[in-house]
């Protein structure tokens, strides 16, 4: 047992808060259960003991209006990885492209606080980004493509990434209005895809969001 009467373990309360110590807030916004056992939730210090609901519903209100889409065709593992930097930059909505299933384990359970939309093909996407009135940037090294720190990056626009090796599908990229790298200074040809979608999403944030953390 703790000095302070807890009997959590040092190693459980570091990724986390213990039960809320003392009178209970009345704001419906918190959990009574968390408030019970305590909050060990990958999430902000701002949202502690808050419900999964009353989150989504903060988020909700301070979305940015950029999108990220993936293309998902052989189940590739950073997919997570970019719902997860998705939720750090608080992208409006992620979009699978192919295949309905991904793996959630990059993802570290932010996919719980993120819209997260499913399209059969690429043309159905390209349909719903019409409608939308949002232009695709497509997000790979080939030949045309301009570096993102000088290319044009709308503030409302989807951010299309494809999979890690093959890149975007030839479909994809001839449907987006315009494509961007990442400089490189090294001798491998590409970034991790996980990577790459974390340094284009802040390079967007540092263009229309910075100060507004």
């Amino acid at each position: 047992m703790d000095a302070d009467g807890s009997t959590e373990p040092e190693a459980e309360v570091a990724h986390g808060v213990r039960p809320w110590d003392g009178e209970w807030p009345e704001d419906p916004r918190y959990d009574p259960e968390l408030l019970a056992k305590g909050d060990r939730r990958n999430v902000v210090d701002e949202f502690r003991y808050w419900t999964m609901e009353a989150i989504v519903a903060h988020l909700d209100e301070r979305r940015h209006p950029f999108h990220v889409a993936i293309e998902n065709w052989q189940h590739d593992l950073n997919i997570g990885s970019i719902v997860r930097s998705a939720n750090a930059f608080l992208a409006a909505e992620v979009h699978i492209i192919g295949k309905r299933r991904w793996n959630r384990r990059g993802a570290m359970v932010t996919d719980r606080y993120q819209h997260v939309r499913h399209h059969e093909d690429v043309a159905t996407f390209v349909a719903w980004a019409e409608a939308a009135s949002l232009p695709v940037i497509a997000v790979d090294n080939v030949e045309g493509s301009v570096p993102v720190d000088r290319a044009e990056l709308p503030e409302a626009c989807v951010l299309l990434f494809g999979q890690e090796g093959p890149g975007l599908s030839p479909e994809a990229v001839a449907a987006a209005s315009g494509v961007v790298e990442i400089t490189q200074y090294g001798s491998t040809r590409s970034l991790n895809a996980s990577a790459a979608a974390a340094v284009v999403m802040y390079e967007w944030s540092r263009r229309w969001a910075a100060g507004q953390a």
